[in-house]
Order: C-alpha cells, then sequence, then structure tokens
C-alpha cells in the first residue's frame, strides 16, 4: 500500500460547543497545555485520582521498549476502585447499574449492592483455587453478573478473559487454551432477539474432545448464572450454581493490593496471521487512562449523568467503557441485555426516556441502522435528557454524524467521535465536548498525554491535506503490554515497522485536514470491520475451507450502508464434491458453516462460486482486486497476476 492515501471526501461544516456545555465541562483547554508542558508530569497527576495502597514514585519505566512499564512501584486494587472507595465515601447508595433485560425485567444495583456480590464472589473465587495470575474466562450476556465477574476476578489480583457471547464453542475453546484458564464463567443461556440463546451448551462443547485434539486440561471448574431456563447438561464436581455458592459466601472480603502491572486483562482480537491475538493489559495504567478519557471525553458528572455505553463486554469498549471506566469514576449507567429491535426498533429510543440517560457511546453501524429504519420511530419518545453523543468503532460516515445529532441530539448535543483499539485500551483520538469546534465525520485530535503523527512508509510526517499510516510515537498509560505468550509477535506486529523511531503503528490509514485534524481512511490491511467487529479474512477463510465442498477461498470486506464492512466470500468448489453434487444451495450452506465455526457475525453476507482466484506469481491472493468486484466497482490494475485474465472471468460469474 502506498503511505499517501487519497482522500475522496471533503467536509466543511463545524459545530462549535454551547456556552451553556462550556461552562460546565470538565475537559478544558488547560489540559492540553499542562499534557504538553509535561506528559509524564500530567499522566502522574491523572494516576493519583485513584486510590493506591502504595503510592508509585516512578511514572514511566522505557528502559526496555516496547516493554512499557508504567507506575511500577505503586500498589492498588482495581476493585478496590470501582467499588468500595465509593461506599467509602459515602455513596454506597448511588445506583451503579439501572439494568434492563431484554424480556423488561430489570434491576437497580447500588455501589454497596454490587460490592458486597462483588466480595462474596472473590470469596467463591478464592475456595476454587483461582489466586494471584490465574485466567478466568466469562462467557456472560449482559447481565450484571457479567460486570460482577470481572470485578471479582481483578479484585483477586486474577486475569479475565471475556469471550464475545456470540462466538462458538470453537472460538471458546481455542482462546481457552491459548490462555490456560482454570475457571470458565457462563450462564445457562441469554435471552437475544425474543429467545433464549444457549451460553451453556457451548462451554460444554468446547471442553469436551474438538476434533480429536482431546478434552480440555487447564478448566477445573464450571460456574454458572441461571438466566434462560433453558436445560443445561451438567457435570457433578466440575460444575456451580452462581446462585448456590455466591449468595452463601461471606461478603467479608478485604481488597488486597497488587502492583500496578498485574496483568488485568487479556482479551482476544483476530489477527491476519488466522490465530486470534491475546492482547494483554495490566491494572495502574490502564485503569488511569480509561477513568481520565471516561471522565474528560464522556464530560462525565457522576452525580447527576446517567451514562449509556451500549457495547458488549466481549469488547474492549465494554471493558473500558462499561465496566472500568464508569465504575472508577462513581458513575449511574444503564446496562441493556438486548439487540436494539426486540421487541420492537424503538427499544433504545425507549430505555433512553424511561431512564434518563444524558449520555450515549455506541456504534457507526447502530446510527446507520436506525438510519435506514428512518426518523419516525426516534420521534416517538422522549430524548431531550440525552446531552452528549458519541460514536465507537470505526469511522463514522458525515452523513450518520449528521443524523445522529439532528434526530438523536435534537440539532444540540456535541458529538465526540473516538478513535482507539483493544491495544490501546481506552481512548487515543477524541474532541473534547467543551473545547473542539467538531467535525462531522473526523476523529479530530488526540486526547491530552497521546502523541499521535500520520506518516509515510519512511516514518516522517506527511504534512496537514495528505494521507498516510496512523502512529503513536510516545507511550501512553493503558498500552498493551504484549501478545499473551508470544512477546516476539507483539513486537513484529506493532512494533517492527517503525522500529528505528520507535513509532507503534495501529494499522490504520488515516489523513490530516488543513486543520491538521485526523480522518480515518479505514486498515490497511485485511482486517474486516462488520458492525464494530474487527475479523480476520484468515479465519473466516479457514473456517469456509473446512466446509466439505470447499477448496480454496478468499474473503474480502465490501463497503454496506448497515454494518460498514460486510463479509463477501469467493470460494473455488472441489472437483470431486461437485461430480457428486449440485452446486445449488452451497451458498447458504458455507454461510450457515461460518456461523457454526466462528459465530453469526462472521456469516459471508454474499458467498461467489468461481473457478479461479485472482493470484500473484508467488502464490498471494489480489483481494483489493476481490474487492472491486464485490462493491461494483471497475476493476483496477491486474498486471501483477499471473493470469491476467482471471478477473474478466470472476466478473462475468458474479454477475
Amino acid at each position: 500500500m502506498s503511505s499517501q492515501i487519497d482522500h475522496l471526501l471533503n467536509e466543511n461544516r463545524k459545530f462549535a460547543p454551547s456556552e451553556s456545555f462550556v461552562a460546565n465541562a470538565i475537559g478544558t483547554t488547560e489540559l492540553y497545555e499542562r499534557a504538553s508542558a509535561d506528559r509524564e508530569a500530567f499522566w502522574a497527576e491523572q494516576a493519583r485520582d485513584l486510590h493506591w495502597h502504595k503510592p508509585f514514585t516512578e511514572v514511566l519505566d522505557w528502559s526496555n521498549p516496547p516493554f512499557a512499564k508504567w507506575f511500577n512501584d505503586g500498589e492498588l486494587n482495581v476493585a478496590y476502585n470501582c467499588l468500595d472507595r465509593h461506599v467509602d465515601a459515602g455513596n454506597g447508595d448511588r445506583v451503579a447499574l439501572l439494568w434492563e433485560g431484554e424480556p423488561g425485567d430489570e434491576r437497580r444495583i447500588t455501589y454497596a449492592e454490587l460490592t458486597d456480590e462483588v466480595r462474596r464472589l472473590a470469596n467463591v473465587l478464592t475456595g476454587l483455587g483461582i489466586g494471584q495470575g490465574d485466567r478466568v474466562a466469562i462467557y456472560l450476556p449482559m447481565i450484571p453478573e457479567a460486570v460482577a465477574s470481572m470485578l471479582a476476578v481483578a479484585r483477586i489480583g486474577a486475569i479475565h478473559s471475556v469471550v464475545f457471547g456470540g462466538f462458538s464453542a470453537d472460538s471458546l475453546r481455542s482462546r481457552i487454551d491459548d490462555a490456560g484458564a482454570k475457571l470458565v464463567i457462563t450462564a445457562d443461556g441469554g435471552y437475544r432477539k425474543g429467545k433464549v440463546s444457549a451460553l451453556k451448551p457451548a462451554v460444554d462443547m468446547a471442553l469436551a474432545d474438538r476434533n480429536g485434539s482431546g478434552a480440555q486440561e487447564s478448566v477445573e471448574n464450571v460456574l454458572v448464572v441461571k438466566r434462560g431456563g433453558n436445560d443445561v447438561d451438567w457435570v457433578e464436581g466440575r460444575d456451580l450454581w452462581w446462585h448456590d455458592v455466591v449468595p452463601a459466601a461471606s461478603k467479608d472480603h478485604a481488597a488486597q493490593p497488587f502492583p500496578a502491572e498485574n496483568p488485568l486483562f487479556i482479551l482476544y482480537t483476530s489477527g491476519t496471521t488466522g490465530k486470534p491475538k491475546g492482547i494483554l493489559h495490566t491494572s495502574g495504567g490502564y485503569l488511569t487512562q480509561a477513568t481520565f478519557t471516561n471522565k474528560v471525553v464522556h464530560d462525565l458528572h457522576p452525580e447527576t449523568d446517567v451514562f449509556w455505553c451500549t457495547a458488549d463486554i466481549g469488547w474492549v469498549t465494554g471493558h473500558s467503557y462499561v465496566t472500568y471506566g464508569p465504575l472508577s469514576n462513581g458513575a449511574t449507567q444503564v446496562l441493556f441485555e438486548g439487540t436494539p429491535d426486540s421487541p420492537h426498533p424503538g427499544r433504545w429510543w425507549e430505555l433512553v426516556e424511561k431512564y434518563g440517560v444524558t449520555i450515549l457511546y455506541t456504534a457507526p453501524t447502530a446510527i446507520r441502522s436506525f438510519m435506514k429504519l428512518g426518523r419516525a420511530i426516534p420521534n416517538k419518545f422522549d430524548l431531550s435528557s440525552l446531552r452528549l453523543l458519541g460514536s465507537v468503532g470505526e469511522p463514522i460516515n458525515p452523513e450518520a454524524w449528521m443524523w445522529y445529532r439532528e434526530i438523536i441530539g435534537n440539532n444540540l448535543t456535541p458529538i465526540i467521535d473516538t478513535w482507539w483499539q483493544t491495544e490501546t485500551g481506552a481512548m487515543m483520538i477524541s474532541a473534547l465536548p467543551g473545547v473542539t469546534e467538531t467535525k462531522p465525520g473526523s476523529a479530530q485530535v488526540p486526547v491530552p498525554g497521546i502523541s499521535i503523527d500520520v506518516v509515510n512508509e519512511d516514518g516522517t510526517h506527511v504534512g496537514n491535506g495528505n494521507g498516510g499510516l496512523l502512529v503513536v510515537t510516545e507511550p501512553w498509560p493503558a498500552m498493551l503490554r504484549g501478545i499473551w505468550g508470544d512477546p516476539d509477535r507483539f513486537v513484529e506486529t506493532y512494533w517492527e515497522k517503525f522500529q528505528k523511531q520507535g513509532f507503534y503503528f495501529a494499522g490504520d490509514g488515516a489523513r490530516l485536514d488543513e486543520d491538521g485534524d485526523v480522518w480515518f481512511l479505514g486498515r490497511v490491511d485485511d482486517v474486516m470491520n462488520v458492525s464494530g467487529h474487527r475479523l480476520s479474512t484468515t479465519e473466516i477463510e479457514s473456517a469456509i475451507v473446512g466446509h466439505e465442498a470447499t477448496a480454496e477461498a478468499a474473503v474480502v470486506g465490501a463497503a454496506d450502508e448497515t454494518t460498514g464492512q460486510a463479509v463477501v466470500a469467493f470460494v473455488i468448489i472441489k472437483q470431486s464434491y461437485l461430480d457428486a453434487h449440485t452446486p445449488e444451495g452451497l451458498g447458504h450452506s458455507i454461510r450457515s458453516w461460518v456461523g457454526e465455526q466462528i459465530g453469526p457475525i462472521a456469516r459471508p453476507r454474499d458467498v461467489y462460486i468461481v473457478n479461479e482466484l485472482p493470484k500473484t506469481r508467488s502464490g498471494k491472493i489480489m483481494r483489493r482486486l476481490l474487492r472491486d468486484v464485490a462493491e461494483g466497482r471497475e476493476v483496477g490494475d491486474t498486471t501483477t497476476l499471473a493470469d491476467t485474465a482471471v478477473m474478466s472471468v470472476i466478473s462475468a460469474q458474479v454477475k
């Protein structure tokens, strides 16, 4: 890919925050000035807003790049910061979670109640032999027990690995195996689109003999929340009901301090090599940046705001801005189990009205879905409580940005379009809503204390008006500390490209406009962004080739007005299969197969049966050309193909 990335979008509209918003805003221009004057002192100041059992004296140890240590000689307890300290400060009666189940059941859980639950669960985990450094897999729906599980694991110094509840048994197994988890916390099932979606059976399958590889060996117990009421199998001695053991446990549990660099969680993200990468985050630096960005970028006033981040805890947004950021700030937040369209397409707006949500943080794919349905649905509800809107997960197109502001925000609310990744741990680029003149579609400026640049392939600054590769030029507190069990891959994936300069390469293309504001242009590798979820082409291709009919497959992400990108597969069928079967119905069969192997989110929108794939002479598939076909464009330069005629054949087959 050329380091100079062309842009086709020119957007000149600007929106300044209102005087009343500015007057009460937490984030001010002074933050940029203090961060610019002394970046490390600035982050130390933010870290001291947390409770430290043992205060730190050292801010950043960058003596062995890219392996950073932040606040290394300090000790804290992450769960104490999210729970006990608010109770100790007299805020135990403040509501922490306004939970709404998809069927309409609800729970209001105070900080005191959540603290008690987490203490009891911490005692249960300790009784099961879980201790500092042990790994716990969490495979739960969006229920309060999911948040409690993350915090209880953190409380005892163990490491959680949350797996999105939509992933299949095979995906779950690979993550359990890689982390070496001792315990799985799951539920019988959870509600999704009016039905119970089973979870415990997938755990049972994941722990059994998969494809002759043998039974899973590291997991000793499975703790099960009764949520769906669906029938489940039971393994005596291994499986435990949450309602049997947690309420019976003592609520007396002192939070012990752990080093700032104690690992907090592993979160798996798709990689281009097929094997998911276990992104490792530690405690002090991560909690500092998650807390700070949640406070100043979301302009979070804990005494008065009702915050709602719609992300699932299976993704990093649900870690940083559902569990850790809001609870560390002592906020009240909405937690919703279901989907935006169940049991009716106005469910989200109904919840905004019901709970008086003031800050809404969601993904562009959701906004585009609502646009597709039309403004008549949100217009039925009173959304006047909203005072700030946020976007996360992928670049938001200006049309969706404007619809969000006009229809949901009544032409009044600032919109923060945030860029960050699983790897960065917390927000890196965003407007500050009380400072920045916002532009539809632009992520805009680095958060105070963060150093960003857009560079050419050789690492030189591209200058305003130009596109290139987005890099982070200085270490930041919430940065990933590695890939679990694979330090070489960590260096190679994120640091090797600009090793000389010491830059972190995010894998995204971006441009700087004439004002120096950042506009994202998408991934520069083959990882697709579907509904805000990053999916590897290699993982999906591997699944497709596992189908009995398939000889070879190539997958690309094609633009989709609803999901941002959709998976499109080009598949070559085995001749032996064609000798015995007709190809009718194969596309549907392959789509279903991928859903079973990886999960519904990875199911291809389109499956095209082709005779050949475009390859270079070295055998590399040129997905760029397939993307042209998938998106209905004229096919680009084919001169490097081994067979230049293949693209005209594929184009004819697709039509």
